[in-house]
C-alpha cells in the first residue's frame, strides 16, 4: 500500500499532539477559579504550581531533545505523550498544593518533549523549503488546542466538575498513539508506504546537506555551543517565550481578576487570541515558502522573523493604550499571538537550518529549556509587579520582541548549514 504526500499525515498527527498537549496543559488555568476554592489554594499557590510546571518543562526540553536523538521520533512522541496523558489523569487525585505541584511537574516534563520532536521530524520528513510551512501547522496545533480548550473545558468542568474533566482529557492522549504507531512505521528512506516520488523529492534536499556520503554524526553539546550561530538561536527563544506564555498562564487568571469573569465567561473569551495563533502559524510558514522563490534561505527567514517581532510590538502597545474592555483587550492580544506564531515557527525551525537532522534534537530542546527558563523568571516576577496593573508586565513583552529579532540579526550572519571543521 502507497499513500500519496504521507509526510503531511505525519505532520497531521503531530499536530493533533500538540492540540491534546494544549488542552491538557490549559485545563489548570481555566478552572483554576473554582479548584483554587476546593483546594484552599492562592493566586501565590498558583505561580508556585505554573513555576512547577515550567522548571519541569525546561529540563524536560534538553532530557527530551537528547532522547529523541537517540531513540527517534517515533518512540520519543509515544513516550512523550503517554507520561503527560497518564499526568493529566493523576490530577484527579490531588489534595492540595503539594499533590498538584507533583502532577504538574510530571505534566511538564513530558509535554516538553513535543517540540524538539516535531523540530527533528520535520527535518527528517521534510525539505528544507517546505520545513517552515510543516512548523507552522505544527505551531498551528497549538494554537487550535488553545481554541477549542477554552470552551471544551469549560463544557466540561459544567458537566462532570474539574476532577473527571482531567481524567476525560488525559484518556484522549493514549488513543492518539495508536495512529501514530500505524503511521510513523519508519523514517521515509525505509517506509513501507511512502511513493517514490515522494521519497526522492524528501531525501534530494536532505542529502544535499551531507559531506560527501560520510556517514551523519550526532555533534556533542559543546560543539554545538561552540557556534555564534546556536546562541543566536537560544537568545532569540530566552527573549520570545515569555510573550507566549505569559497570555496562556496568565489570561484566564486575567479575565476573572480584572472583570469578575467566572469559569464559563473565560471559556467564552480566551479562546478567540488563538485563533490569530493559528492564522499566525499557517501566514508564517506560507510567507516564508513564496518569499523563498525569490530571496536566499537567509533573507526570507529574516524577513518573517523581523516582521512578526514588529507586530508584536506594535499589538502590545495598542493593548497598554486602548485595552479599557474585554473585547478590545482579546482582539489585541488576537494580534500578539498572530505575530509570535509568524515569528516563532521560523525561529524554531532555524535548529534544523544550521543542523543536521542528528543534532538538530540537542540545539531545539536546548533551545526549548533557555525559553522556559526564561517563563520561570517571568512567573516569579508577574505576581510582584501585577498587584496594581498589568501594565510593568506588557511593557516588559513589548521590549522582549525587538531583542529576539535583534539576537538573530546580530548572531547569525547567514542562515545555511554550518560546517564541522569551522
Amino acid at each position: 500500500m502507497k499513500i500519496k504526500g504521507l509526510r503531511w499525515w505525519i505532520i497531521g498527527l503531530v499536530c493533533l499532539a500538540t492540540i491534546i498537549n494544549y488542552i491538557d496543559r490549559s485545563a489548570l488555568g481555566i478552572m483554576w477559579p473554582e479548584m483554587k476554592k476546593d483546594l484552599g489554594l492562592t493566586e501565590e499557590d498558583y505561580a508556585w504550581i505554573i513555576n512547577i510546571f515550567t522548571i519541569t518543562y525546561a529540563a524536560g526540553k534538553f532530557i527530551s531533545g537528547w532522547v529523541y536523538d537517540k531513540v527517534g521520533t517515533k518512540i520519543g512522541f509515544v513516550l512523550s505523550i503517554f507520561f503527560w496523558s497518564l499526568a493529566s489523569l493523576l490530577h484527579f487525585f490531588a489534595r492540595g498544593l503539594a499533590s498538584l505541584g507533583l502532577y504538574r511537574g510530571i505534566l511538564g516534563v513530558s509535554e516538553a518533549g513535543n517540540w524538539p520532536g516535531a523540530v527533528k521530524n520535520n527535518a527528517e520528513w521534510f525539505p528544507i523549503k517546505e520545513r517552515a510551512v510543516a512548523q507552522g501547522i505544527f505551531n498551528a496545533g497549538a494554537a487550535i488546542g488553545s481554541i477549542v480548550a477554552a470552551p471544551t473545558i469549560a463544557e466540561l468542568f459544567g458537566a462532570y466538575g474539574w476532577r473527571w474533566t482531567f481524567i476525560i482529557i488525559g484518556v484522549i492522549g493514549f488513543v492518539w498513539i495508536i495512529p501514530w504507531l500505524i503511521f510513523n512505521k519508519k523514517q521515509p528512506k525505509q517506509h513501507p508506504w511512502i511513493t517514490d516520488q515522494e521519497k526522492e523529492y524528501i531525501l534530494s534536499d536532505q542529502e544535499s546537506t551531507k559531506e560527501d556520503g560520510k556517514q551523519e554524526k550526532r555533534l556533542p553539546l559543546l560543539k554545538i555551543l561552540s557556534f555564534k550561530e546556536a546562541w543566536g538561536i537560544l537568545a532569540s527563544r530566552f527573549f520570545i517565550e515569555p510573550i507566549w506564555w505569559l497570555f496562556v498562564f496568565w489570561m484566564p487568571i486575567y479575565l476573572n481578576k480584572e472583570y469578575g469573569f467566572n469559569v464559563k465567561e473565560i471559556g467564552l473569551y480566551a479562546w478567540f487570541p488563538y485563533v490569530g495563533a493559528a492564522i499566525g502559524s499557517i501566514a508564517g510558514g506560507w510567507y516564508v515558502q513564496r518569499l523563498m522563490k525569490s530571496l536566499s534561505l537567509d533573507k526570507a527567514r529574516k524577513r518573517v522573523i523581523a516582521l512578526g517581532g514588529a507586530i508584536i510590538f506594535l499589538a502590545i502597545l495598542g493593548a497598554i493604550l486602548f485595552a479599557d474592555t474585554p473585547i478590545k483587550f482579546v482582539s489585541f492580544v488576537f494580534i500578539v499571538l498572530f505575530g509570535f506564531q509568524f515569528s516563532i515557527s521560523n525561529i524554531q525551525t532555524l535548529s534544523s537550518d544550521l543542523l543536521k537532522s542528528k543534532s538538530v534534537g540537542a540545539l531545539a530542546g536546548l533551545a526549548g529549556t533557555i525559553g522556559a527558563i526564561s517563563v520561570a523568571i517571568m512567573n516569579f516576577v508577574i505576581p510582584k509587579i501585577t498587584t496594581v496593573s498589568y501594565t510593568p508586565a506588557f511593557i516588559i513583552l513589548a521590549v522582549l520582541a525587538p531583542l529576539s529579532v535583534l539576537s538573530i540579526f546580530v548572531l547569525i550572519k547567514e542562515i545555511k548549514p554550518l560546517k564541522e571543521e569551522k
